[in-house]
C-alpha cells in the first residue's frame, strides 16, 4: 500500500498582508528591507524581510513567504515576493506622505494636504495635481515635484507587479529594475536574454524560463542564439578560448533540446554578428568568442614584440655577476640554477619553470641581485594577494598582485594601466604564472611598455588558470621566447616527503605516504566515501590538531578535486562547519549556506568596489540582522556585504583545488576518490598536494590515486601558441586586436 501512496506535495508558501507601522531598515541600493507590520490575523507586529526598490510607512504590502523563529529576533516573516500599494485611510495616507518617499513633502506639509483632501489625496496628485496650489506653502513648482514622484513610485510598482507574474523573485526584481529602471518591462519583453548577460545572479537558464512565461517558442531564433553564446561562455569558464563547431552545436543542442540543425541555422547567423568569429586551431575549425580571440592574437604580437626589442640594460657577465651574488649572500647557485640565470639574464622575454624543491626562489633572487648591479627598475607582480604576500617574504622586496599592479578602476571594471598610461619598469617578474589567463595577460601585455623585459615564473606542470587559456604552457610550447626548466631537487628539499611525493605524481607514479608519526606526508586508505567523510572531518578537527599542534580553522585547508559528492567540498564544508563553529550565537542562511562569526569564507568572484577577487580567503568577523550586513576579515582588512548579495561567498573549510591555486597552507587535506573521476589527473593532485607547507594527508580510494596519477592534463582549446609560432606580419592582419574583452562571465551558473 504505501507502494501506492501519492507523493508528498511540495508546500505552498505562507502568505502575509497588512501596513507598514515601521521601516526599521531599507538600502536604496540592494532593495533589502526590514518592516515592522500590522498584519491582519496577528495582535502584535511583524518583522518582514525581504526586497523593495521603494517602501514607505502607511503603505499596504502583500507578501510570500515563509514564517521562521529567528534567535535573536523571535518570529519574522522572510519574503520572497513582496508588494506595496499606497493606503487608503487618511491616516495611513498621512503617514506614508510624511515618511519622506515623496520629495518635497516633510511631516508638517503632509498634514496640511491631507487636511485639505482627505482620503482623495491621492486621486488629486495624480489626476488635479494644479490643485495641490491650494494647500499653503505649496506653489506650482513644488506641486510638479510632488506628481513627478508619484508618477515615479507608480511606474515602480506597475514593473514589480509585472515582474512578479512572470516568476521573478523580489530580490532579482529589484537588481533588474535597478539595472534597467523604467525601461525594465521593455527589456525583458524585447529580450529576456538581457538580463542573464547584464544582471548579476541571474543566469541563462533563469532568463530562458522568464522567455519562456513571455510565450517565447522553444525554437525562436533569438532563444537559439543566446543558447549558443551561453554554451560557448559555459566553455570559457571551462577554460577553453574556442570550441570546435561540433563541439559547440552539440553542448547547445543538449543545453536547448532542440535538433542539431536548427542551431546550425542560428550559428551561421551569429557568426556574422558582433560577439564571435570562427577561425583555425590546428587547420580545424573553431568558434572563438570574439574578445578572446582578439586577446590571443594580441598577446603573441605583444610579446614578439617585446622580444624583437634590445634588452634595456647593459649587457651583464652573468658568471662574474653570478660570483659576485655568491659572495655577497654565501649561498651559491648549481649549476643548473646558474645556466638557468644566464639564460634570463640575456632574454626579453624568458619562462623560469620547476616543481617543488628545484631552487626557483634562490634563482629568482640571485638574478634580481644581478639586475639591481645593472641599475634596472624591477616590479614584482602575482596573480592572488597570497602568492604576492610570499613573493615579498622569498625576495625581501614589494610585491604586489597584478590587479593592484596594473590600478583597477572600479566604476569601469578595468584597469588604469594601458598603452595609454604604461607601467614604469625596466622589468616585470610574474611568479605563479600558471595562474595567468588570457583576459589577465592581455591587460598585463598592453600597459607593459616596449623597452621592458617580461619573466614568467611558475610551475607550469600545475593546473592552468581557472579563466579561459593556457598561457604559461602556450608561451612555452610556442618555442619562441627564451625557457628555463629547473628539474634538480635539492637535498635539503628532498628529505620532505611532500616534495618527493609531489615529484613522483609528476612522474606518473603513486606518492608514497610516511612510515613514521613525525611525517610530513601521509595516505589515510578508506574504501566507502561516506566513511570516508566521516574519517576526513576526524583527521580535520581532532588528529592533526592533537598530533601536531595546528589550528583546524586557521592552518587546515580541505582541497577537494570538485563540489559534488560525500568527499566534494559542498558536504564537506557543511560538515566541518558543523564541528568546527557549532550553536554559534547569531547567524544568517542565504542562498544554501550558514553564515556565522568565526567561519572561514571564500569569494567566489571578482568584487573591484570592495577589492575582493575570486578565491580570497576571510573569516566572519559579524553578522548583523537588524541591518541585514555580514562583515568578513581579509588579512586585517574588514569587507562588508549586505545579506542579499551573500552569493558572492561561501563557506570555506573546504575548497576545490583549482580555487587554492597560488596559495600555499601549512596543513592540506585531500580526499581523492572514485566518485571524483571525471576531474582526477594528474595536474589535479599534483596541485594539490604542492599546496601544503608542514603537512599533507590523503584520504583517498588506492584506485582513484591510481587513475589520477595515470591521467594526463585535459586538453584545452587555444590558439596562443599557434599565434607566437608565425611570423608577426602574418599575424598582423588578425582582426579586431583592440576589442574590449567579454565581462568574466555574461551568463553565469544560477
Amino acid at each position: 500500500m504505501a507502494a501506492l501512496a501519492a507523493p508528498p506535495r511540495a508546500r505552498s508558501p505562507d502568505a502575509l498582508a497588512g501596513s507598514i507601522e515601521r521601516v526599521t531598515f531599507h538600502n536604496a541600493e540592494s532593495g533589502f528591507c526590514v518592516l515592522k507590520v500590522k498584519a491582519r490575523g496577528r495582535r502584535d507586529l511583524v518583522a518582514v524581510i525581504g526586497h523593495a526598490p521603494a517602501v514607505a510607512a502607511g503603505e499596504w504590502v502583500t507578501a510570500t513567504g515563509t514564517w521562521v523563529s529567528d534567535r535573536e529576533h523571535g518570529l519574522q516573516f522572510r519574503a520572497d515576493t513582496l508588494a506595496a500599494t499606497p493606503p487608503t485611510g487618511v491616516e495611513g495616507i498621512s503617514r506614508y506622505l510624511a515618511s519622506g518617499q515623496m520629495r518635497g513633502i516633510g511631516p508638517e506639509m503632509a498634514k496640511r494636504i491631507v487636511k485639505a483632501f482627505g482620503a482623495d489625496t491621492f486621486a488629486v496628485i495624480e489626476g488635479s495635481p494644479e490643485r495641490l496650489t491650494e494647500v499653503p506653502g505649496i506653489g506650482p513648482t513644488r506641486a510638479a515635484r510632488i506628481r513627478a514622484a508619484w508618477a515615479e513610485h507608480k511606474v515602480v510598482r506597475e514593473i514589480m507587479v509585472f515582474l512578479h507574474a512572470h516568476g521573478v523573485g523580489t530580490a532579482r526584481a529589484v537588481r533588474i529594475f535597478k539595472t534597467y529602471g523604467t525601461d525594465s518591462v521593455q527589456v525583458m519583453t524585447e529580450d529576456p536574454y538581457r538580463l542573464a548577460r547584464d544582471v548579476r545572479g541571474i543566469g541563462f537558464r533563469t532568463a530562458d524560463a522568464i522567455a519562456a512565461k513571455l510565450g517565447l517558442a522553444p525554437t525562436a531564433p533569438e532563444r537559439l542564439r543566446a543558447g549558443l553564446a551561453f554554451a560557448l561562455q559555459a566553455a570559457m569558464d571551462d577554460g577553453h578560448c574556442a570550441l570546435p563547431v561540433p563541439d559547440l552545436i552539440t553542448r547547445a543542442a543538449e543545453l536547448l533540446a532542440v535538433d542539431a540543425s536548427l542551431l546550425r541555422t542560428a550559428l551561421v547567423e551569429e557568426i556574422g554578428g558582433e560577439s564571435v568569429v570562427m577561425d583555425t586551431i590546428a587547420d580545424v575549425p573553431h568558434l572563438f568568442l570574439r574578445g578572446l580571440h582578439a586577446a590571443e592574437s594580441a598577446i603573441a604580437e605583444r610579446l614578439t614584440a617585446l622580444d624583437d626589442a634590445p634588452l634595456p640594460w647593459d649587457e651583464i657577465d652573468a658568471q662574474a655577476a653570478l660570483a659576485k651574488v655568491e659572495a655577497e649572500t654565501g649561498r651559491p647557485l648549481s649549476p643548473s640554477q646558474a645556466a638557468a640565470a644566464a639564460t634570463l639574464l640575456n632574454a626579453k622575454v624568458a619562462v623560469m619553470t620547476g616543481g617543488p624543491g628545484v631552487g626557483k626562489t634562490s634563482t629568482l633572487d640571485a638574478l634580481l641581485r644581478m639586475i639591481d648591479g645593472a641599475g634596472a627598475e624591477v616590479l614584482l607582480a602575482a596573480p592572488t594577494g597570497r602568492a604576492a604576500k610570499r613573493m615579498s617574504e622569498q625576495t625581501g622586496r614589494e610585491a604586489k598582485t597584478i590587479h593592484r599592479l596594473l590600478e583597477i578602476d572600479p566604476r569601469h571594471g578595468g584597469f588604469q594601466r594601458n598603452e595609454h598610461s604604461p607601467l614604469s619598469c625596466d622589468l616585470l617578474v610574474l611568479d605563479e604564472a600558471s595562474m595567468i589567463d588570457v583576459p589577465l595577460m592581455n591587460a598585463l601585455t598592453r600597459a607593459l611598455p616596449r623597452h621592458a623585459a617580461l619573466w614568467l615564473v611558475g610551475d607550469v606542470d600545475q593546473l592552468p588558470s581557472v579563466g579561459p587559456g593556457r598561457v604559461l604552457a602556450d608561451v612555452i610550447a610556442s618555442g619562441r621566447v627564451a625557457v628555463a626548466r629547473l628539474t634538480e631537487v635539492f637535498r635539503q628539499a628532498a628529505e620532505s616527503r611532500i616534495v618527493t611525493g609531489a615529484h613522483r605524481i609528476n612522474a606518473g607514479q603513486m606518492p608514497e605516504g610516511a612510515d613514521t608519526p613525525d611525517g610530513d606526508f601521509f595516505v589515510v586508505r578508506i574504501d566507502d566515501p561516506e566513511i570516508g567523510a566521516d574519517k576526513l572531518v576526524e583527521i580535520v578537527t581532532r588528529r592533526i590538531p592533537r598530533r601536531f599542534g595546528l589550528d583546524p580553522v586557521k592552518d587546515v585547508q580541505v582541497l577537494c578535486p570538485m563540489t559534488r559528492g560525500a568527499l566534494g567540498s559542498r558536504h564537506l564544508n557543511q560538515a566541518l562547519q558543523r564541528v568546527l563553529n557549532p550553536n554559534p550565537a547569531v547567524s544568517v542562511e542565504r542562498f544554501g549556506w550558514i553564515f556565522a562569526p568565526g567561519d572561514r569564507v571564500m569569494v567566489g568572484q571578482n568584487d573591484y568596489d570592495r577589492e575582493v577577487f575570486n578565491g580570497d580567503l576571510g573569516v566572519v568577523l559579524r553578522v548583523d540582522p537588524e541591518d541585514g550586513v555580514l562583515t568578513a576579515g581579509f588579512d586585517g582588512r574588514e569587507v562588508a556585504w549586505p545579506f542579499e548579495e551573500l552569493d558572492a561567498l561561501s563557506p570555506a573549510y573546504a575548497i576545490t583545488i583549482h580555487k587554492s591555486q597560488g596559495s600555499e597552507y601549512p596543513a592540506v587535506v585531500i580526499p581523492v576518490a572514485l566518485q571524483h573521476y571525471t576531474m582526477l589527473a594528474r595536474n589535479l593532485l599534483y596541485t594539490g598536494v604542492t599546496r601544503g607547507k608542514r603537512l599533507v594527508v590523503l584520504v583517498a580510494q588506492t584506485r582513484a590515486v591510481a587513475i589520477a596519477v595515470r591521467g594526463g592534463a585535459r586538453p584545452r582549446f587555444t590558439k596562443l601558441a599557434e599565434w607566437l609560432r608565425k611570423p608577426a606580419r602574418k599575424r598582423a592582419s588578425s582582426p579586431r586586436y583592440s576589442s574590449p574583452l567579454p565581462s568574466p562571465s555574461p551568463f553565469p551558473d544560477d
